[in-house]
């Protein structure tokens, strides 16, 4: 399938944190899915307007405050359900107060969710559909989302780099397990759309990537 030929797919910036939205939506039934909303909820909303998506779904790679605040907005407006991995249930609840830490206010919390993330879910709206990866290491409840040729990777892997680990929750170990043992394991053409900052592909991240280098090194040197 190409990809491209059947997915509507739009980034919007938000937020003081620079966070990578996703507006997604088949072409043919229009239905869509919002990725990571962190914040300034009616931009997010607008662009899914002008790209003429009805957002049905509202999923998370996980729960830090850059990528949930705008939740209660888009839902709100939308109706859309809203799925996160109830690993990162505990962040999602504490966002105000981590809110207060890094912005200096409280905001509303997020929802509860309507429905748990699990690895090897399939969510899907009518003509789109995304496969779960369970990706710990950045939170707990970190995933991406797959589909053919494209991957949605949160906070977990970057261009030239990977998510920090010294927040509450975090794992290097885990983190490097997950990039390794399931994201490099996609095919290298895959095109990976970050939480933040610009696209890469898993090739490139499987022969450049500093911190997937020295992690095979390692693995190297211990055998």
């Amino acid at each position: 399938m190409d990809v491209a030929a059947e997915l509507m797919i739009k980034e919007i910036v938000v937020g003081v944190f620079q966070e990578n939205c996703w507006v997604i939506g088949s072409r043919r039934t229009r239905e869509g899915i919002v990725i990571d909303p962190g914040d300034e909820p009616e931009k997010i909303l607008a662009l899914a307007r002008e790209m003429g998506v009805h957002v049905k779904l509202i999923i998370n790679s996980h729960a830090h405050v850059d990528h949930i605040m705008g939740v209660r907005g888009v839902q709100d407006a939308t109706g859309a359900r809203f799925l996160l991995h109830p690993a990162d249930l505990e962040i999602a609840r504490g966002m105000p107060k981590s809110a207060a830490r890094w912005l200096g206010y409280e905001p509303l919390p997020p929802p509860e969710p309507d429905a748990p993330l699990a690895d090897g879910d399939t969510v899907e709206v009518d003509g789109l559909q995304l496969k779960v990866l369970h990706v710990p290491g950045h939170t707990p409840g970190s995933v991406a989302f797959y589909t053919e040729g494209l991957l949605f990777s949160g906070d977990t892997l970057f261009r030239g780099s990977i998510g920090r680990t010294d927040l509450p929750g975090g794992s290097y170990e885990q983190i490097m397990q997950s990039i390794i043992g399931t994201l490099l394991a996609l095919p290298d053409e895959t095109v990976v759309l970050p939480g933040h900052m610009q696209e890469t592909q898993i090739g490139f991240e499987r022969q450049a990537n500093p911190f997937v280098l020295q992690e095979m090194q390692r693995a190297t040197d211990r055998r």
